[in-house]
This record gives C-alpha cells, sequence and structure tokens, in this order.
C-alpha cells in the first residue's frame, strides 16, 4: 500500500506524468513487499515552491507512505532512483529534490483497514 506524491514548481504534461508513473511503478519494488500492483500516485505540479530563498531553479518535494516498514538500504535505494527519474524526466538537479518518507501502521482500504 505504497503512495508517492510528487510536488513540483515544474509544469508536467500528461506524457512526462505518464513516464514518471510508469517509471515510479518500477522504482517502488525497491522495497522489498512492495509493487505497482497497490501503489497510489499523485501529482501537484506547476507550484510555487521556494529553495534556499529563491524560487529560480526546477524543484520537487516528494512524499512516500508506506504500510508497514523498511530498511534504511531500501528507502536509500529508492531515493537515488525517485532522483534519477525526476532528474531524468525533468531535468531537476539531485540537490533540488526532497524525498520524504512515512511508515503508517494503519492503512485503510476497500472499507476496511490491514
Amino acid at each position: 500500500m505504497p503512495y508517492i506524491s510528487t510536488k513540483t514548481n515544474v509544469k508536467l504534461t500528461d506524457d512526462k506524468c505518464e513516464a514518471i508513473k510508469k517509471k515510479l511503478g518500477k522504482a517502488i519494488e525497491l522495497i522489498p513487499g512492495k509493487s505497482e500492483n497497490w501503489l497510489m500516485i499523485s501529482f501537484e505540479d506547476d507550484g510555487k515552491m521556494y529553495f534556499r530563498g529563491k524560487n529560480d531553479k526546477p524543484l520537487a518535494f516528494v512524499e512516500v507512505k508506506l504500510f508497514g516498514k523498511a530498511s534504511r538500504d531500501a528507502y536509500n535505494n529508492l531515493t537515488r532512483e525517485i532522483t534519477d527519474i525526476l532528474n531524468d524526466e525533468l531535468n531537476i538537479q539531485p540537490d533540488c529534490i526532497y524525498v520524504k518518507y512515512e511508515e503508517v501502521s494503519n492503512w485503510g482500504w476497500n472499507g476496511s483497514n490491514f
């Protein structure tokens, strides 16, 4: 039950959303037991974002929420992959990307909780 939310100040085309979605679907497998089959993704683009007091560069803030826990190594691998994806697809430099992880112990779906 992972969820990946990406906020950026870059305007996303439908093609870019599709390309990033597809790559994130593969990347989530870096977390043991997770797959695209349960992955939900959202994008918020063209936002007002500032980093280091400026808004002169492409930026991204990515939140990854998942049911359960993962190792530090798995998170490091996923961060590297997310950073590579956003750099390749949107030309956002790695030092302009934050990735936040949240482990959730209660997750609801289909009218009940896991």
